[in-house]
């Protein structure tokens, strides 16, 4: 049977689920302690929020299953409401041990990610976040989900957007969404006494 998906742009009410969604993704829970796995998981969604100017979130039987996020730099300004709620999310992460430790293992991340950037031109659009529920694959959300922040771009005349992904991700999604790999780096993470072989990318697309 075909499930009816429909499409919206992110409400509060759906935090908790995209929450959930993001701790499943990225698995959390296996390198950290469920308290610490809910706390990233916050805080990570939150800094996404604060780093978008468009959103969309995919709804089967009206639970949010996805949700991408677009950027146009050059008109991104965070409202206050969005920047205050990565602060205390970030100094609930920042409030235990455990929480620091993983805090510093993504700051690597984002420090790799600034560095595969300034390798590139300047764009003008980024795809900040996109996520489908594991549960929900293959059958048609992300690639609904994708050309929705496509036509976004579009109609805001951006000419190149690029997003950041991993070997922890399927990010050969992109290149059948028509993107393309630009640069790329071999590291080695080591989160919580676990260490961890990682390829980063980044890739994008131009009209």
């Amino acid at each position: 049977m075909n499930k009816l998906i429909f499409l919206r742009e992110f409400q509060e009410s759906d935090r908790h689920t995209l929450e959930q969604i993001v701790r499943d993704t990225w698995n959390y829970d296996r390198f950290c302690s469920p308290k610490t796995a809910q706390k990233l998981a916050r805080a990570y969604l939150s800094s996404c929020l604060a780093d978008q100017t468009y959103t969309q979130v995919a709804l089967v039987d009206d639970k949010p299953a996805g949700i991408i996020m677009a950027k146009n730099i050059t008109s991104h300004r965070c409202p206050f409401d969005l920047r205050l709620d990565l602060l205390l999310s970030t100094i609930s992460l920042l409030s235990t041990r455990e929480g620091r430790a993983v805090f510093h293992a993504f700051s690597e991340v984002e420090r790799i990610d600034r560095e595969l950037l300034s390798q590139c031109q300047p764009y003008d659009g980024e795809l900040a976040f996109f996520a489908v529920n594991k549960d929900c694959r293959g059958i048609g959300i992300g690639k609904m989900l994708f050309q929705k922040a496509v036509e976004y771009m579009n109609t805001q005349k951006i000419s190149a957007f690029y997003l950041f992904t991993d070997t922890s991700c399927n990010y050969g999604f992109y290149e059948h969404q028509g993107m393309k790999r630009q640069m790329e780096k071999k590291c080695r993470m080591r989160i919580q006494g676990q260490s961890e072989e990682f390829e980063f990318f980044l890739y994008d697309y131009r009209f």
